[in-house]
């Protein structure tokens, strides 16, 4: 198996944590704070890996091309965040993240358009299938709800989904003559200015004071799981297809949504559960 497809695999893993994590973490904080915390928790991360692979000393030395593209990464990013932790907080994580994973048709359709990367029969149907069990995996919109603000989570997960999808690409174009591991510093580094610009501007950080000490420590861990995530997912499309790899990570919605039924004790559905059946037949046929 190669490399990327491996580093795709353990991108999903970890990204899957990430969800279950920031679920019980955000319970009662705002999503926003949470947010530019882990974020926190990440540059931590990718700063020592920089570290320890040496190479701090290249940041200088980037062009202005990859500088643009991997701030403009960073930004789109954040963006999906800020979407994605909302939707959680408010929604069931069973039925968030896979709105959220549909951004894997998207990056496919983007990777073709503006990266030239071939289309396959396989990374086709594969796709497809994924896409199919996304929304078999949604299952029913709650139309008797008395406001709309119940069915939120929906619109929030859409835009996280194509935010994500931007990243994908957005990341690959800027991380193609610089080491993954800085890239993905540089890219943190913007979203942390982001992330705690908008909590500054909103005067949520008073709130920092009052938050558990038990959701601190989940909003932690996710962050943990994010950096890993992010090391993982970020080498792989360095090194391999983002048509193939970004496909691959969304396997994390089976992950997820296995995870909630187990630790969250949120009750499946027949719909989530062929909806995983799709996807994970989805993801063998991007695996050939």
């Amino acid at each position: 198996m190669k490399l990327s497809i491996i580093l795709a695999l353990l991108a999903a893993v970890f990204a899957a944590l990430t969800g279950i994590l920031a679920k019980i973490g955000i319970k009662d904080v705002n999503s926003n704070l949470a947010t530019a915390i882990r974020t926190i928790v990440v540059l931590i991360m990718a700063f020592l890996m920089v570290l320890i692979t040496g190479e701090l000393k290249n940041i200088f030395v980037i062009d202005g091309k990859s500088y643009i593209f991997l701030v403009l990464s960073g930004l789109t990013t954040g963006l999906s965040w800020l979407c994605y932790f909302k939707a959680i907080q408010i929604g069931d994580v069973s039925k968030v993240v896979p709105i959220d994973k549909s951004s894997v048709i998207l990056t496919i359709l983007f990777s073709f358009l503006f990266l030239g990367e071939p289309v396959t029969s396989m990374i086709v149907i594969g796709g497809n299938l994924i896409t199919i069990g996304t929304f078999v995996s949604i299952g029913k919109i709650n139309k008797n709800a008395k406001t709309s603000y119940s069915n939120s989570y929906i619109i929030l997960a859409l835009l996280s989904a194509l935010f994500a999808a931007l990243t994908a690409i957005l990341a690959k174009i800027g991380i193609e003559e610089v080491d993954s591991n800085l890239a993905t510093f540089i890219r943190t580094v913007v979203i942390i200015i982001f992330a705690w610009g908008i909590v500054y501007f909103r005067r949520t950080h008073t709130q920092l004071k009052t938050i558990a000490k038990k959701s601190y420590l989940f909003i932690i861990l996710s962050g943990i799981a994010t950096g890993l995530s992010w090391l993982c997912f970020f080498a792989a499309i360095a090194i391999g297809k983002v048509s193939i790899v970004a496909p691959i990570d969304r396997f994390s919605l089976v992950i997820t949504i296995t995870l909630s039924f187990i630790i969250l004790k949120e009750k499946p559905t027949k719909h989530t559960i062929w909806g995983c059946l799709f996807i994970t037949i989805g993801t063998i046929f991007l695996l050939f």
